[in-house]
Parts: C-alpha cells; sequence; structure tokens
C-alpha cells in the first residue's frame, strides 16, 4: 500500500491548506481538518489512480505554543487514565475486602464506597 504524507496548515483567514510535498501541484483546502482530509484524497486521485487506497500520513502544523499544549494535554491524560485504572482497582479491593471480610452487606459496601449496591455486586462477583 502506497504511503501519501499531507502537510495541513492554516492560512490567515483560517482554512486548512492541504498539500502532498511529494505529489507536485497536489493541493486543496477545507473550513476544517475533516474537510481537507476528505478533499486531498479527492486531490490525490487526480496525480494516482490508486489514491482512494493509499495511507495518508497527517503533519499538522502548529505553532510551538500549541505543539506544546497539546503535548501537555497528552500527558495530562496519560495519567489520568493510569490514574482511573488504579482507582478502579483499589476500588475493587476495597468492596472485596468490606464485603468478603469483614462480613458487609452489598449496601453498606455500597455507602462506604459512594458506589450503587449493585456496583459493588459486580466488583465482588468479578474474577
Amino acid at each position: 500500500m502506497k504511503q501519501y504524507v499531507v502537510r495541513y496548515k492554516r492560512d490567515a483567514s483560517g482554512t486548512w491548506i492541504a498539500t502532498v510535498p511529494a505529489v507536485k501541484g497536489c493541493h486543496t483546502y477545507g473550513r476544517t481538518l475533516d474537510q481537507a482530509r476528505a478533499r486531498i484524497r479527492e486531490a490525490l486521485v487526480l496525480f494516482d489512480d490508486k489514491a482512494d487506497q493509499a495511507k495518508l500520513v497527517d503533519r499538522v502544523v502548529l505553532t510551538a505554543n500549541a505543539r506544546a499544549l497539546l503535548t501537555r494535554v497528552k500527558a495530562a491524560r496519560t495519567r489520568a487514565a493510569c490514574e482511573q485504572k488504579r482507582s478502579s482497582s483499589l476500588t475493587t479491593a476495597a468492596a472485596r475486602f468490606l464485603t468478603w471480610e469483614l462480613g458487609l452487606s452489598t449496601r453498606d459496601a455500597g455507602q462506604l464506597l459512594e458506589l450503587s449496591h449493585q456496583r459493588i455486586q459486580q466488583l465482588v462477583e468479578r474474577d
């Protein structure tokens, strides 16, 4: 499968300009990134008959500040996903401890963990 790098850059009016640097003259525009993505594939077909099957690799040109902000957002999301996984494991362990070891009802365990008794039941039944 052929692969093309597509460069997306906003112009002064806010329009996204999409170009395929490896194919001279292959460019288009769109009001949104999605629109520019769809149109660049259409434009590429004029140069390559099998472009509809080609893999397009996006290279969105942004300011250094925007790139830095996106990097920070991705890192924060990664940390949040790790914490969510950790929280889920701890919640399951706590639900099992409260019900199995202390003999609390699922309703009481749910009250303590601020979860429904149905959710506690799901957590303690899992293997």
